[in-house]
């Protein structure tokens, strides 16, 4: 049933409908002149005999030539009562059985009748309508050729115009229809190609969005460039400030600043493509592990006494897996996430390893739906319930899995707390003994 619902089912359908449309009436008009013509040859020569017919009788003389006879018991009724009133007239009907032209006037209170031997003339009009029958039947089945030709041309056009469209929805954009302009195709000059316009207007949009990326890329690059150095300066200039509350703030904003900028500038390098991932052997479970404490150790306290306090993140290895990776970067991805879950979330923290698949949970309120949706986006946190940021983690996390072919899930849990879900390629995997 859906693929009678394509655009190239309807359109076949509708032509071979109408031309099957066109035929009926065109067969029924022919057959209709065609018969006229004919019946009404017989029913002239009908009508000439009952003349001769009836100029004999009235005098009295023989007309062998022609079968004529008074009050035939096989004269049809409707010609009897015509005869009955005085006026002559013809009318088909059967004599012995076979279908003949009868034709009767009035003598002398009778019907005298002659008939014409009509089979031939049925036989002929029935040949003729199965030649009409054949013929359309043959035009109907070369129109609905025609249309579903003309129509599979028209819903390829389209269906690669959509993938097209959908590739460019899903982050290529240099995807193309490329669709001939109308110098260079060789259809007649002056004929309009809708499916070619709409193709024309989706490369151009994509150009457009492009362009505008492109500078929008280029401008974080070149605002995050021209911020390190002053940054660095600032941080150097500020450890020579004396100790105290001042120089704590001072410091602490620029280092916010600084780490913002390291992000841009991040952003940038996975943006432009130039990226090359350093793969080695890693046994994942333990790299998780370690990832783990570092990230924990650098966020200012150590792992011990986060899980003392029973809010550091917990690591389950379920099964763990040699898998073929670069190390620094997965450790990017989980730092970043274990950086939004403090951030965003709230404690416990949970990091599962089973095979090549790598959890992290919180408890907190969760992924906003436009995340779970479109995916992140920088400098959109979504929702306020998780928390002020620039939406620049997770936006490192999608760069760095892109560059590994990790494949990233976001996601709630049912009773609450957003859910992270690391895919790694399967076929870099070696199950560990």
């Amino acid at each position: 049933m859906r693929a009678l619902s394509s655009l190239r089912w309807k359109i076949a359908l509708t032509t071979t409908m109408v031309c099957c449309m066109v035929a009926a009436a065109l067969g029924i008009l022919v057959h209709n002149v065609v018969a006229r013509q004919m019946v009404g040859e017989v029913r002239k020569a009908a009508a000439t005999e009952l003349t001769h017919a009836l100029g004999h009788y009235e005098y009295g003389t023989a007309h062998g030539d022609v079968n004529a006879v008074l009050d035939p018991p096989d004269l049809p009724r409707r010609l009897r009562e015509l005869v009955a009133s005085g006026q002559t007239g013809s009318i088909v009907g059967l004599q012995g059985g076979k279908p003949v032209m009868w034709a009767a006037g009035p003598a002398d209170g009778q019907a005298l009748a002659v008939w014409l031997p009509f089979g031939s003339t049925r036989e002929r009009l029935r040949d003729i309508d199965t030649a009409i029958l054949a013929s359309a039947v043959l035009a109907a089945g070369l129109v609905a050729l025609a249309g579903l030709f003309l129509a599979d041309r028209i819903s390829r056009r389209l269906a690669t115009t959509a993938a097209v469209a959908r590739r460019i929805t899903a982050g290529d954009l240099d995807a193309r229809v490329n669709f001939p302009h109308e110098g260079d195709d060789p259809g007649p000059r002056g004929s309009r190609d809708e499916v070619r316009d709409v193709a024309h207007a989706l490369d151009s949009m994509a150009s457009s969005l492009q362009g505008r990326l492109e500078a929008e890329k280029r401008f974080t690059a070149d605002v995050a460039h021209e911020l390190r150095t002053p940054l660095t300066g600032s941080l150097a200039a500020a450890a020579l400030l004396p100790e105290g509350r001042p120089k704590e703030m001072i410091n602490n904003r620029l280092r916010a600043l600084h780490l913002l900028t390291e992000d841009l500038l991040e952003i940038s390098r996975l943006d432009s493509g130039a990226e090359r991932a350093d793969l080695a052997r890693v046994e994942l479970g333990r790299a998780v592990e370690r990832a783990v404490a570092a990230a924990t150790a650098v966020s200012g306290a150590g792992p011990d006494a986060e899980a003392d306090a029973g809010s550091g993140p917990s690591v389950r290895v379920v099964r763990d897996t040699v898998v073929v990776t670069d190390r620094r970067r997965l450790d990017r991805i989980l730092a970043n996430l274990l950086v939004n879950a403090g951030k965003h979330g709230r404690p416990p923290v949970e990091v599962t390893v089973e095979g090549p698949v790598v959890v992290v949970r919180d408890h907190g309120p969760g992924y906003p739906p436009e995340l779970i949706a479109r995916g992140p986006q920088r400098f959109r946190t979504g929702d306020p319930g998780r928390g002020r940021g620039h939406g620049l983690g997770l936006t490192i996390v999608m760069g760095q899995a892109a560059v590994l072919e990790i494949e990233v899930g976001f996601a709630n849990a049912p009773d609450g707390g957003a859910v992270t879900t690391l895919h790694l390629p399967v076929g870099r995997t070696q199950e560990g003994n």
